[in-house]
């Protein structure tokens, strides 16, 4: 006969095995590498989920871009190897294309423009992607990306003489440049700097903080003070990995993770804004086109915004809502 004490041990071992069965282990992409204060924000909340959840809900990062580029990560959530990614908004263009319509070109001057065009617009992105499948948990600033060359670009006629890279698989960018009758030179993020130095490329578009933390400062020489794009990404978890996930455990993904995503949205436009800073100490020369050549790119980047429209990277009916708020932003300042 089996006793008492024995009989809760079975109990016990039957439970344990019952939670391991049921735990949910979320599987995310990241480009950024091991390391990062990105990645160091994103496993604090995955071991808060963890720890909040009981071990019900667990997550593992995959840095450094080991699992692919974008097209890769995406092939590997659809089959279930992974779950998610943070990912740049145009790497979700194919389930939602209004995400992109922040970034059209010279579409903003500044930051006080974003911020109020980003608390109208951010649930109504937030709501698109997740219509289409996509649990995300707010927008991330990557923030303004400028022009970055060995020759100085103070002109639409400037812009058009350099060997520009783009990132490969980024057709919103590469429109944007053609748009422009820019003809880009496509390559993935490890072989820029070895373009700039083999003279493959002499130009860039990109952030202050990727031209540092990836060295490509060390080949370039002017930076123009035009903001060519805004850039933002997303921590996205396709609907499926959460299927069978309690609504309590839910909460607490939600919860941390939009917290993550709000620290690191915060930090890095102050981490951009030194990084500018810290441009200008390392030697680039910062241009400031005059205001006859800004109104002219300016005028470009509005014809090159409604070839975007007519090809269908996002709608007139959202741009309509941005252009919109701008123009009140601007009569107001």
């Amino acid at each position: 006969m089996t006793t008492a004490p024995v009989r809760n041990l079975i109990a016990l071992a039957l439970v344990s095995l019952t939670t391991l069965a049921s735990a949910t282990t979320l599987k995310i992409s990241t480009q950024y590498p091991d390391g990062n204060a990105v990645l160091n924000e994103l496993r604090r909340a995955g071991q808060a989920i963890e720890s909040r959840t009981e071990g019900r809900v667990s997550v593992r990062f995959y840095p450094g871009g080991v699992m692919g580029d974008d097209q890769a990560v995406q092939r590997k959530i659809r089959i279930g190897q992974l779950h998610g990614a943070l990912v740049q908004s145009g790497a979700l263009a194919n389930a939602y294309r209004d995400a992109q319509v922040l970034n059209a070109p010279l579409l903003f001057r500044n930051y006080q423009e974003v911020d109020v065009v980003r608390d109208e617009v951010d649930p109504i992105i937030t709501a698109g992607l997740s219509d289409n499948g996509w649990k995300t948990f707010g927008l991330i600033e990557a923030g303004f990306a400028y022009g970055m060359s060995q020759n100085p670009i103070l002109t639409l006629g400037d812009l058009e003489q350099q060997k520009l890279w783009l990132p490969a698989n980024d057709p919103l960018s590469e429109q944007v440049a053609r748009a422009f009758d820019i003809n880009p030179i496509v390559l993935n993020i490890g072989d820029v700097l070895t373009g700039l130095q083999t003279g493959a490329i002499d130009a860039i578009v990109a952030p202050p903080v990727g031209a540092i933390t990836l060295q490509w400062y060390s080949r370039l020489d002017y930076l123009t003070d035009a903001p060519f794009m805004y850039t933002y990404g997303v921590l996205a978890l396709h609907e499926r990995a959460l299927r069978g996930v309690s609504d309590a455990d839910l909460a607490v993904i939600d919860d941390e993770f939009a917290t993550a995503s709000q620290v690191i949205d915060s930090q890095t436009r102050e981490d951009n804004r030194r990084a500018l800073e810290a441009l200008q100490q390392l030697g680039i020369e910062v241009l400031h086109p005059q205001a006859e050549d800004r109104q002219a790119l300016e005028r470009e980047s509005t014809r090159a915004t409604q070839r975007l429209i007519e090809e269908g990277q996002f709608s007139q009916q959202i741009f309509d809502r941005v252009e919109a708020l701008l123009m009140q932003v601007r009569s107001e300042s």
